[in-house]
């Protein structure tokens, strides 16, 4: 500073013609008007910049993401925190989650001091709607003893329930009570046919034969239809009255076109009558849907021969011999008959 003043002063008496100096011109500044000392300016300078750098170092040390809330409805809730302010726990994103959990309803974010009482405060209320009280819920077995007792028993249906009890009569042993509930079903419904057959076997097993006659007699008036009944009904009263049983298979044979066994026990019933022109008929029809039935061949063979056909009657046995089927009883008849048809007749 006072080389400067030195220069100054040397362009001063420069600058005039006497060589003085101007008191109101250019003068010396005095050293305590100078401004502020050096060191208090440097000093100055050095503590701004270390402001700045501490506040870029706490700017550049920031997290890079946003704080999260913790979700304090997966975790123990905390203790309460000492200071009233809102405390906020950043944390990096929650990893995935291996199971689904279900959503909790909670309140916007408050204090997690304050999260423990808001979920004491909702949970019970969720847990309460969600919850049903035991004895409101409506039982299955309840609710389909309700419906059976409200449901009609159809007829049919009774008629059913009859029979089934019944049966279960007859499978524990106990016939007589069988025998009832089967006649008892036949009376709901006369056509029930396996009630109607079941009781005509007990009754032949228990040595009843009229009751069964009956009974076959009540199934074939109100269903013809029935070839099977209509032989068995032929037979229990072919032995007592063999009109009976033939008017009983008349009836039935429209219904029994196609069955051999029909036709062949319908022939013998009328070779019992002597109709044997009539038998031999049905034998032959007969014979046309079982041609080596050895037993029928021998029944043409008779009926044939009593007829007087006996070219005809000599190729039936011939038949049934050939076929080598019949019992040594029936081969040795047939034989006996074959001989005679062949032995010369005597004048």
């Amino acid at each position: 500073m006072s080389l400067i003043n030195k220069m100054l002063q040397d362009l001063d008496a420069r600058g005039t013609p006497d060589g003085r100096s101007d008191a109101g011109g250019i003068r010396s500044v005095p050293e305590r008007e100078r401004g502020l000392p050096r060191a208090l300016v440097f000093g100055g300078a050095a503590g701004l910049t270390a402001v700045a750098i501490a506040l870029g170092w706490v700017y550049l040390k920031r997290p890079s993401v946003p704080p999260m809330l913790v979700n304090v409805a997966s975790v123990p809730a905390p203790a309460p925190a000492p200071a009233p302010a809102p405390v906020v726990a950043a944390v990096p994103p929650p990893a995935p989650a291996p199971e689904p959990v279900a959503p909790v309803i909670t309140p916007e974010p408050s204090p997690v001091k304050d999260r423990p009482e808001e979920l004491r405060r909702i949970t019970p209320k969720a847990v309460k709607s969600a919850a049903v009280p035991a004895s409101e819920v409506p039982q299955p077995a309840s609710i389909s003893e309700k419906i059976i007792e409200g449901k009609q028993v159809t007829p049919q249906q009774r008629v059913e329930n009859e029979y089934r009890r019944a049966l279960g009569y007859l499978q524990d042993g106990r016939v007589a009570e069988a025998m009832t509930g089967l006649q008892q079903t036949l009376q709901l419904d006369p056509r029930h046919q396996g009630a109607r057959e079941t009781l005509i076997r007990l009754l032949l097993e228990a040595q009843r034969p009229d009751d069964a006659v009956r009974q076959l007699q009540l199934s074939l008036g109100l269903d013809p239809k029935q070839p099977a009944q209509a032989m068995m009904l032929a037979r229990l009263q072919l032995d007592k009255n063999a009109g009976a049983a033939l008017d009983t298979l008349m009836r039935s044979l429209p219904y029994a076109a196609d069955n051999g066994e029909y036709r062949a026990f319908l022939a013998g019933v009328l070779q019992r009558q002597q109709r044997y022109h009539d038998a031999a008929e049905q034998y032959e029809l007969a014979l046309q849907g079982a041609p080596d039935n050895s037993v029928w061949w021998m029944g043409l063979g008779i009926a044939l021969q009593a007829d007087n056909h006996p070219d005809q009657a000599r190729q039936a046995y011939e038949r049934a011999k050939g076929l080598q089927t019949l019992s040594p009883q029936l081969q040795a008849f047939v034989e006996r008959k074959l001989v005679q048809l062949t032995a010369p007749t005597t004048r």
